[in-house]
């Protein structure tokens, strides 16, 4: 499967080194997951699809020495793929699991990248609020991704929320959430990814400080979300 052709008509033109580090991060995956459970997903076909394609529905015009912090990062997305696209940005990678800690540094050490950090760490462990960019490409829903995210968001930053063919009712649901965090609405972008259904990418803007007690523990969050 060829990458570069897949992402052309997003407008995303991979040199021939991204390309390469694609590849390189699709075989790390694909090796690393015989020992580790990292994806349900092992094929190379599935890995560029819903895991590189999917990562990348997230395209912004990332300036220089902007940061970005991907919550609950699992084997890397959609940070690492950012990060190949967007060498200007500088990611860092939240994630509780030590052995998927180690195959981020991997990665990141055979793809040689640049500016990216590892953030071994529990979300509620971790409150300070700086970072130009949030997201967190997980199932939960959109008022629970909220109290992760815009807490670590800097006012006039952005919590991007990566959501399936539910955004709009999940939206509607998290209104209570996102205001309560001090976040506002931008907009929304719906893409229909490669025979995987509907996309719909929510950009919430952080328009004031989030109160102090949020985020709350993970177990209270899920069970009273805002």
């Amino acid at each position: 499967m060829d990458l570069k052709a897949l992402l052309e008509p997003s407008g995303i033109m991979l040199t021939s080194e991204q390309n390469a580090q694609f590849d390189l991060y699709a075989n790390l995956l694909i090796e690393w997951n015989q020992r580790f459970n990292l994806t349900a997903i092992t094929d190379k076909e599935g890995i560029y699809v819903k895991h590189f394609l999917d990562s990348l529905l997230l395209k912004r015009d990332f300036r220089e020495g902007e940061t970005l912090c991907d919550i609950g990062s699992g084997a890397g997305f959609p940070g690492i793929p950012l990060k190949i696209v967007y060498p200007q940005l500088h990611v860092y990678l939240m994630e509780p699991t030590g052995k998927k800690c180690t195959f981020l540094a991997e990665v990141i050490r055979q793809l040689d990248l640049k500016d990216i950090d590892i953030l071994n760490c529990r979300r509620e462990e971790y409150r300070e609020a700086r970072f130009d960019y949030t997201t967190a490409r997980g199932v939960s829903r959109l008022n629970i991704l909220s109290e992760l995210c815009l807490p670590l968001t800097k006012v006039h930053g952005h919590f991007v929320a990566m959501k399936g063919s539910q955004g709009d009712r999940e939206l509607e649901e998290a209104g209570n959430a996102i205001k309560k965090l001090g976040g506002e609405f931008r907009s929304k972008e719906y893409i229909n990814l490669e025979n995987e259904g509907e996309r719909v990418i929510i950009d919430i803007e952080k328009v004031r400080e989030t109160p102090a007690i949020y985020p709350r523990r993970y177990a209270m969050i899920k069970k009273k979300p805002l």
